[in-house]
């Protein structure tokens, strides 16, 4: 077995019994324990599994979201070819929500020659990139603000989006796995983001490839609730046949 095949599986296989040692995963792919903390040294390194003190394998938790200025310029490159494939679903007369984020950001930029179509959004750097677009109205939710991340959020915001009836939903996560779904670090996050879920006929989900695969503390909603996942290219063959087989339309860009 080639060692990149090998590698997909240990994901695999983490992913199926939550947690693993470098002897349990020796003995399941017949090879040396030096082997296996090589192809883990790799695999933890790009993110997708997380090696504790005590030599057990668990999956990738992730903890927090960092401000928006620490996260704009990561796999920014990605987030520009996502945002520019998520701008192309978005067609005259629709009605759409923009989750707040980095990489819907870059929906909006793709969006200011679109006419008739109205964005919903609970984020300040999305209104304002859309307020001089002639052919776009712009509805802002209202509520808190976040001052790291220029997020609207809270009760206010809340109860705009559940008056709401949209065509699609964009939305943007730390956070997305093949098995339970989109998730979130933030408790006090989730219910806008399942409100803009429920609001919409269609929900696509943009996320660059250091979220894929990503477990957190909160489900925000099971995969079944999301039509499409647009994310880059660069996600593993093994990642993208299984959020395929979650039912998702998975577009890589």
């Amino acid at each position: 077995m080639l060692a990149a095949e090998r590698k997909m599986r240990i994901v695999e296989y983490v992913r199926q019994h939550r947690v693993a040692s470098v002897a349990a995963l020796a003995l399941e792919f017949d090879v040396h324990e030096a082997t296996i903390r090589r192809d883990l040294a790799e695999v933890e390194q790009e993110g997708l599994l997380k090696r504790t003190h005590g030599g057990v394998i668990v999956e990738q938790l992730t903890h927090n979201e960092p401000s928006f200025n620490d996260r704009y310029n990561v796999q920014l490159e990605q987030k520009m070819r996502i945002g520019k494939m998520a701008a192309s679903m978005v067609e005259n007369g629709d009605h759409i929500i923009i989750d707040s984020g980095t990489t819907t950001l870059h929906i909006a930029k793709n969006l200011i020659h679109h006419s008739n179509i109205t964005v919903v959004t609970n984020d300040i750097n999305i209104a304002a990139e859309l307020r001089d677009a002639p052919g776009v109205r712009v509805t802002v939710t209202g509520g808190d603000l976040y001052p790291s991340s220029f997020m609207l959020n809270g009760m206010f915001t809340d109860q705009v989006l559940r008056s709401l009836h949209v065509s699609k939903a964009f939305i943007g996560t730390p956070a997305i796995h093949p098995i339970h779904g989109l998730m979130h670090p933030e408790a006090q996050l989730v219910l806008a983001k399942q409100g803009m879920i429920n609001a919409a006929q269609e929900v696509i989900v943009v996320a660059d490839d250091t979220k894929i695969g990503k477990l957190s503390l909160h489900t925000v909603a099971p995969n079944s609730a999301i039509q499409t996942l647009i994310t880059a290219k660069e996600i593993t063959e093994f990642d993208k046949n299984q959020f395929q087989d979650s039912g998702l339309n998975v577009i890589l860009v």
